[in-house]
Order: structure tokens, then sequence, then C-alpha cells
């Protein structure tokens, strides 16, 4: 057992002798012949243990036990209590779930503070096993079946070479002193469902069943490591970084099958479950328009891309039911859009015909102007044209996405739309032979410049 662990860990590339290890010990049997093991090895190590407070004095007696292993070990021995129960409530997240998130945390802590170069952990064959079987379960994709991985950053498994049998042959013959944990018996976990009404099975099926399975998860991985290096020059080729958000295009996206495959992968880091990203394929064949949630991100189905935003960028930027006044005396605002307003008598050199600048009849004005966001049923008539347009049927004209859409600003004189801004004025308030007072609003771009090839501000949010 010893020189197979010391085997694996070189194989397997785990650490270096030389390296500090902190060991996260439960007091159960796995963990305990792990600390025997590289008692035994001669490495450097620590012990790190966590009191949930989960089941009162069964707890108190593992941290005891735990304590009194590494002072025979003769090793550092780190202890920590949390309030297990009051931080599932409070993250809303599965008491299994805040365990996991806390000892991992202060897992990190002691690596800081105390200079340890890694985290080990004592998963062994069988916990692959159950791990597999519970993601084949609950539905994964490739990723689910890669097992758990003998390293990932600074967490190693030095124990992923033997099985729970060997272990538990190992602390006999040593005369290993060990705890049980009454849950570990529990059919109301899955894992332990797995463990004693499935795998037992499969093991009197073959005696080297988890072995066998392991085999077929490491050619899982090198499939793994082909199939994201194609994912990953996809990506490059369909995944722009804009500034209105991530784009994807739709004509790009036509041409790799199965669509949902492909879709899932792009999507993934921005959490977009498979069901979703199957919705989302189904509105390829639709109208634009149809908006997309995951719990971080929102994407908008636009005429040629997939636009992905953050929902805090969208909830910051966002001020749909505000309306901001704007002073006749006023020259400059920074919020919620960037302008700079004057007024002219002198005509002749107004800068027309710029969408960034909206030369206006001072006199047909009512002041105070307002700003707000567009709504549906606005209409106004764009300049050179006579009758109304709906705003809708102006933005489709445009060509502007949903994301262009919402970041669109109005300026209004009473109830009336003077300018969509940064696009175009209404006719009704154009300059004309007979104005004697112009107002000039420019947007205003982030360096202070007025003079833009589009809308300065870019629709600058303050």
């Amino acid at each position: 057992m010893l020189q197979a662990f010391r085997d694996y860990i070189k194989s397997a590339g785990l650490f270096n002798t030389t390296d500090r290890i902190l060991l996260a010990v439960s007091g159960g049997v796995d963990s305990v012949v792990m600390v025997r093991l590289f008692k035994d090895a001669g490495l450097n190590f620590a012990i790190a243990h966590v009191n949930f407070g989960l089941r009162n004095k069964e707890s108190d007696g593992d941290e005891a036990f735990v304590k009194t292993l590494g002072d025979q070990a003769n090793v550092p021995v780190f202890i920590r209590h949390f309030d297990t129960k009051q931080y599932a409530a409070s993250q809303k997240v599965s008491i299994q779930m805040a365990a996991r998130d806390l000892r991992y945390a202060w897992f990190e802590e002691i690596l800081t503070e105390h200079n340890y170069n890694y985290v080990a952990t004592a998963h062994h064959l069988d916990d692959q096993a159950e791990t597999f079987f519970i993601n084949v379960l609950r539905g994964t994709g490739i990723s689910g079946m890669h097992g758990i991985l003998p390293r990932q950053g600074k967490i190693i498994r030095p124990l992923m070479f033997t099985t729970r049998e060997k272990i538990m042959s190992f602390a006999n013959v040593n005369k290993l002193k060990w705890r049980e944990d009454r849950s570990n018996k529990s059919r109301k976990y899955l894992r332990n469902k797995l463990r004693l009404d499935v795998l037992s099975e499969l093991y009197k099926i073959n005696p080297l069943f988890s072995h066998k399975l392991n085999e077929s998860i490491m050619h899982l991985r090198d499939v793994e490591a082909i199939y994201n290096n194609h994912i990953a020059g996809v990506t490059a080729d369909l995944v722009q970084q804009k500034p209105e958000g991530v784009l994807i295009s739709i004509d790009w996206i036509y041409e790799y099958e199965p669509h949902d495959t492909y879709l899932f992968e792009l999507l993934k880091p921005f959490d977009f479950s498979y069901p979703v990203v199957k919705e989302i394929v189904r509105s390829l064949d639709t109208f634009s328009g149809k908006v997309f949630y995951s719990p971080t991100h929102r994407l908008l189905r636009d005429r040629e891309n997939f636009i992905i935003q953050p929902l805090s960028d969208i909830s910051a930027g966002a001020f749909p039911e505000e309306t901001f006044e704007v002073q006749r005396i006023e020259s400059h605002i920074e919020f919620p859009v960037c302008l700079c307003m004057h007024e002219t008598d002198n005509i002749s050199e107004l800068p027309m015909g710029k969408a960034t600048i909206a030369c206006l009849d001072a006199d047909k004005l009512q002041f105070p102007l307002k700003l707000r966001k567009w709504e549906k049923g606005d209409w106004f008539i764009p300049l050179g044209l006579k009758g109304k347009k709906k705003l809708s049927d102006f933005f489709i004209n445009q060509k502007l996405s949903l994301a262009d859409k919402e970041k669109t600003w109005l300026l209004l004189s009473g109830n009336d739309i003077v300018w969509v801004i940064g696009k175009r004025i209404d006719n009704r308030f154009r300059i004309t032979p007979q104005t004697k007072n112009a107002y000039v609003v420019s947007c205003i771009d982030e360096s202070g410049e007025t003079e833009t090839a589009s809308c300065g501000c870019s629709l600058l949010f303050g």
C-alpha cells in the first residue's frame, strides 16, 4: 500500500516530496489511512479538521479524536468551528453545499497564512464511481463524466489509486482507529444509496469494477481534452466581446451541428442551462426580440447575433420609469446621458445634419425639457418626413439591436419627442428660414469631445 501510494504520487505528478501538504481529516477511516501513509512516507504535512456542529456530541468527539491523531503523528492540527445551518439558511443553499463552501474557503486561508502548497482530501476510486453515477443520474455533459480529478488547482487526491476495500484492509492490518459517521449508512442520501444498493451489486459482477470504471474515465478525460480544444477554436471564431455585450453570430451557429451542443458549450461560461439553450435554439427560426435568462446573464435574440449581458450591468444602467428635467439655462449635464446645450442666434454656422447634434428651434420648445427612456407606443415625425412614425418602426429601419434600443433616450418638449438622442430629431422642431433662436444639444463622449462619427456619448450612463 505504501509503495503504491508513493508510485501514484509520482506518476500522477501530484506534488514534490519537499512540498508542504495540508490534509483534510474528518476522522473517518479514509482520512486516517491518508494520515498514516503521509507519516510513513516521511512527507511534510499538517492536519485540518472542521467541526460543522451538525451532530452535537459526535462532532465534538470527532474533533477530539483528530487532535489526538495529530499529536500522535507529531504534526500541527488546525481546528475550525462553523455554524453550518445558519450559513446554509443565509446563503439559501443545502447543508452539504454550505459545508463544502465553508471548509474549502477555510483551507484556502490556511494555505495562504501558513505557506502550505496543497490541500489533500481522502477521495478514492469508490468515491469516483459514486460521483460518476450521481452525475449520470442527474444528467450531465462530457465534463460531468471525467470523474474526480487527481488534482484541481490546489486540491490533490493522493488516494485515487485505491479502493475502499483496500483502505479498510490496510487500516485493520495496522490496527488503526477511526470514527464512524452514522449518516454514512442512511439511504436518504443519494451517494449512500448508490454505495449500499448499486455499486455493491456491480462489485459482485466484477470485483475489479472500480478499476475498470477508472480506465474508462481516463479515456473520457482524453476525449474531453480533444473536445475542449475544438470548442476553444469554435469560441474564438464565433464569440466577440463588444461594448454592448458578448456577441455570438446566429448565421455561424447554423453552420455547426448539433446546434444544441455547440451553443450549450458557447454559453456555459454564462451559466445557461441545457433546457434554456434548447429554447434559444428553437428561437433560431423565429423573429428577433426574444429574451432568455440564466442566473447571472441575459441573452437577447437579435437579428444577426445573440447578445449576452451580465444582469448586474443591465440593472445598473436601467432607468425604466425615470424622467429627468433639462432646464433652459443648463449648459452641461452628465446624468443620465452626457449632453451639452447652448443657445445661439447665429443660425448660418450651425452644424446641421449630424446625428450627434440636435439643432432645434428654441422658440418652439417648452421648458423644462425632459429626458426619458423610450416606451411602447411612442411616435415622432422624423426629420425630412411629414407623417408620424412609431419609434419601434424607426428602430427597425435603423437596424438597432435590442441592446441599443434599451440604451436609447429621448429628449421631449412637453409630451412631444424632440430628439431620439444620437439618432434623429423631430421634423417639427427643425431649424427653418424663419428660425430666430436655435437651441443646440450635443452628445459628449467620455473624453469631453462633441464631434464624433456616431453618437459621441454612446448614450452614456452617468
